[in-house]
């Protein structure tokens, strides 16, 4: 049965407690899930345990189907607008969260090795923003990319706007941490991926690439792109775009690549 929270003071929603802060300094290996859809793509999946949920009384009708697939020991609580809002810190319009516990993250080698002997993975060098990160994932999860690689420099991909803005795609593709983008790059050509780096000054044009077995898309961030050294150690690739202008989002760059690279495929 939900349990309703009617004092933003009370203990049982602490973890709730000023959600924009708490992003920034770190939930001790647990993350926040927010809106309708992320919480059902998030009550599919068996890497991520589900803590509690926090929704607004006016939304618990319309979830009552998914939340039959809570375990009977996962709370749910309910709050008015009023106390929910006093709760997060800030006016929360979907009136959806829940906080999920981390999956632990493999070794790069070990997550390679774990992949099917055809596969498709996204590399992420110095990606720091989140809107970017998620909208990478999001589409790795529509084209069916089986794994995303992300090093250092590359922001947390279970920030909440990041798993917001990825529409739960974070919450679907694996992914891990290589120790730098000189290690993604060593792990990759261990592992017979085929490599492929997005920039500008490509060598080869995308439209021109046929899919192996394994490949994988190295990223960087827009401006800067890809670090100068791995781009002389690897098979680059751009995308061909009006004259004089040379500049696509990082993520619809993703997007497009992976288009091509999985429709080729098929």
């Amino acid at each position: 049965m939900p349990i309703a929270i009617a004092d933003p003071d009370d203990p049982r929603i602490e973890p709730y407690r000023a959600v924009r802060e708490r992003d920034l300094v770190g939930r001790q290996h647990r993350f926040v899930a927010e809106g309708e859809v992320v919480l059902r793509v998030l009550l599919k999946q068996r890497r991520f345990e589900i803590e509690s949920c926090l929704l607004a009384e006016n939304r618990l009708e319309g979830l009552g189907d998914a939340l039959q697939a809570l375990p009977r020991d996962v709370p749910v609580y309910t709050a008015n607008r009023r106390v929910m809002d006093a709760i997060v810190g800030f006016p929360i319009h979907r009136g959806v969260l829940a906080i999920a516990r981390r999956a632990p993250l493999p070794p790069v080698e070990d997550f390679l090795a774990g992949l099917p002997q055809d596969a498709l993975v996204v590399g992420l060098v110095g990606l720091a923003n989140h809107d970017n990160v998620g909208g990478i994932f999001r589409n790795a999860a529509a084209f069916g990319a089986q794994g995303v690689l992300l090093d250092p420099e590359s922001c947390d991909p279970l920030y909440r706007k990041a798993v917001r803005v990825s529409v739960g795609g974070v919450l679907v593709v694996p992914f891990t941490r290589a120790a730098s983008a000189d290690a993604m790059v060593q792990a990759l050509a261990a592992a017979s991926f085929d490599i492929l780096a997005l920039s500008p000054s490509g060598r080869e044009l995308l439209s021109q690439v046929k899919p192996t077995r394994r490949m994988a898309l190295l990223l960087g961030a827009e401006g800067p792109g890809l670090p100068a050294d791995l781009l002389a150690r690897t098979r680059t690739v751009s995308i061909p775009m009006s004259s004089g202008f040379d500049s696509l989002n990082v993520a619809t760059t993703s997007g497009i690549a992976l288009h091509h690279l999985t429709s080729q495929r098929s």
